[in-house]
């Protein structure tokens, strides 16, 4: 399927920035399963500092805001060729060790909350259908809601909230997986929906490495593998290493915040 995406972020202050650093990630790469037609970030209000890779192997672009400047627009554009490959990614690649996967990180660290969680899945070989049940669980205890604002709640809040959207679910499943001996990271994308074009937000989503298959996409929220609707932009431990858009400024004031999405088939 191939996939026409254009995401628009604007961020205004209500008094001018000294100086602010944004880091995005926001440009998917051809992988497995996906071909990248063509791609472009453009910023208006800000200056492109630098271009790398991460040790995910995530294309990342830091950009500066102008001095004085009050609002800064990042825009991405293009077309994606994707395949529906059920989710499964391949073997591990780039500079982690996958053992790393294994590792804890403050919003995938395990508690009661997922001890519990993870009782009727022990002495089970945490396998492709193991994992597919321990996302159906997910969701059945902790139901899709947007009720839910905060972007920094752990695991284990999410848990004691009793319900989240998609990065909660994906640091849920990721902390459950690895608690049963299974690395897992955290995926952010976009998702062409089938009901509407405009969106408000990016995708989120977990994968686990599977000895026989390599990484394998688990979508908690929608209950399935990812397929040929979605695309791949960055993956890490946590929300923390792939999120869309991070950074820092110095000034006082006030930020705002405006997000416009639009995937469709082309």
């Amino acid at each position: 399927m191939r996939l026409n995406i254009r995401h628009q972020t604007v961020y205004s202050y209500d008094q001018p920035v000294s100086y602010a650093l944004q880091q995005l990630r926001l440009r998917p790469k051809s992988r497995a399963g996906q071909e990248i037609v063509n791609w472009a970030v453009t910023v208006d209000g800000g200056k492109h500092e630098l271009a790398f890779e991460d040790e995910h192997a995530n294309a990342v672009d830091l950009v500066s805001v102008v001095p004085g400047g009050t609002q800064i627009t990042v825009t991405c554009e293009g077309i994606v060729d994707v395949e529906n490959k059920a989710g499964v990614v391949g073997k591990q690649g780039g500079h982690v060790p996958l053992w790393l996967f294994r590792r804890t990180t403050p919003l995938t660290a395990a508690g009661r909350g997922i001890s519990k969680l993870v009782v009727p899945f022990e002495g089970r070989d945490p396998d492709l259908q193991c994992l597919h049940d321990l996302s159906d669980q997910i969701r059945g205890q902790i139901p899709f809601s947007t009720d839910q604002t905060e972007s920094d709640l752990g695991a284990e809040d999410v848990i004691a909230a009793g319900h989240g959207v998609c990065q909660d679910h994906a640091h849920v499943f990721i902390a459950a997986a690895r608690a049963l001996g299974c690395p897992a990271r955290y995926v952010s994308g976009y998702l062409m929906m089938n009901d509407r074009i405009d969106q408000t937000a990016t995708h989120a989503w977990a994968e686990a490495h599977l000895p026989e298959l390599g990484w394998v996409g688990f979508d908690v929220s929608n209950g399935y593998s990812p397929d040929d609707r979605y695309v791949r932009v960055a993956t890490g431990l946590d929300y923390n290493q792939a999120a869309p858009i991070s950074g820092m400024r110095f000034g006082q004031g006030n930020e705002k915040l405006h997000v416009e999405l639009q995937v469709q088939q082309q």
